[in-house]
């Protein structure tokens, strides 16, 4: 392995399928063709008024998610904020987190340390509380 690696992230295999939630819903995760360690990245697509049924913490990563176009509403225990191109949130890991695309859509880059496969756990219905 060298000392860097370049990724085309739209080359990376669209996982949103093993959702339920394709064509409405693109994710690729990117950790793996990057060879990264500690870091993991993520693009997200997801259509107009797409609610992402489930919620998520994990058990060590801390995410942040950047919003690069439309806007996207992010449900966290203190309430939903709205956030639009390059704005940022930054969210520890054990903090339930959800997303709803506004009324364009969204497309966003996640950025999470550390962690790895099998740190996410999905919080089922989160939308409904």
């Amino acid at each position: 392995m060298s000392g860097y690696t370049i990724v085309n992230l739209k080359e990376v295999e669209d996982q949103a399928p093993n959702f339920g939630l394709a064509p409405d819903f693109e994710a690729r995760f990117a950790r793996v063709a990057l060879e990264s360690e500690l870091v993991g990245l993520t693009y997200q697509r997801l259509a107009p008024n797409l609610t992402v049924p489930w919620g998520h913490t994990h058990k060590t990563q801390e995410e942040v998610f950047l919003v690069l176009k439309g806007s996207v509403e992010v449900k966290v225990p203190d309430g939903i904020h709205e956030l639009g191109p390059w704005d940022a949130i930054r969210v520890a890991n054990d903090t339930p987190r959800g997303f709803r695309a506004g009324p364009e859509g969204v497309e966003m880059i996640a950025i999470g340390c550390p962690g790895g496969p099998g740190d996410a756990v999905n919080i089922e219905n989160f939308w409904e509380e």
